[in-house]
């Protein structure tokens, strides 16, 4: 795949209540992934918003391939991610869900989506309503999210939550299939196991600061 490279710099995103990101750097190239951890309210979901271009940073910058990161009209649309909870329509199936999501940017294409939601077992047939899901179905059907746009940059915010042992060896296999494919993943996990056994660097940050850095 082509070469990707995203760059981090200083970053720092204050609020009406004060500093939540505070000189954030760090860089990631094709087939590594990075890995942050730390406690709820230390800054990793916030990092990631402003990655995705869902915060406008208040200092510092973020670059693609040398491209900025911005919001509105210069929002990545190279990059998949779920942050947070993941929100569908409870009303519809997950096959629907990922119907209406990818054909936002791409042509209907149902082989692609069958292919995707057998990646992360589901069942394509299925016409159960997902606000009828278990929290681990959730769980899946947010990662097929990702994986359906083929993006070369994947963020992941505990992808492991609801997934019992199987489940999470499974997601642990598909997100280092996708490492393998080239691609650039970034990861927040409160499993120590996830950040050991998949991390290529991994930075813990409190108070929206990074306090320690591993690299393996």
């Amino acid at each position: 795949m082509d070469k990707y490279l995203l760059e981090v710099k200083n970053v720092c995103k204050e609020f009406r209540e004060g500093l939540a990101l505070e000189n954030i750097s760090f860089t990631a190239e094709n087939g590594k992934i990075i890995g942050f951890v730390g406690h709820n309210g230390s800054g990793k979901t916030v990092l990631f918003k402003c990655i995705c271009g869902l915060y406008q940073v208040t200092d510092g910058e973020i670059l693609i391939n040398n491209e900025k990161v911005g919001i509105g009209e210069k929002m990545p649309r190279n990059i998949a991610f779920t942050i947070e909870e993941p929100a569908f329509l409870g009303d519809y199936s997950g096959k629907k869900n990922l119907e209406f999501l990818y054909e936002l940017r791409h042509k209907k294409d149902n082989e692609h989506i069958k292919e995707i939601m057998q990646k992360v077992k589901l069942d394509y047939t299925s016409r159960k309503k997902v606000s009828k899901y278990s929290l681990g179905m959730k769980q899946r059907l947010a990662i097929a999210q990702i994986l359906i746009e083929e993006a070369p940059i994947l963020i992941f915010d505990e992808p492991m939550n609801g997934l019992d042992r199987q489940g999470i060896k499974e997601i642990r296999e598909l997100i280092l299939e996708e490492k393998e494919k080239g691609k650039i993943i970034l990861l927040a996990s409160h499993n120590s196991e996830d950040i050991e056994y998949l991390c290529n660097e991994v930075y813990e940050l409190e108070n929206g600061k990074v306090i320690d850095k591993k690299v393996k």
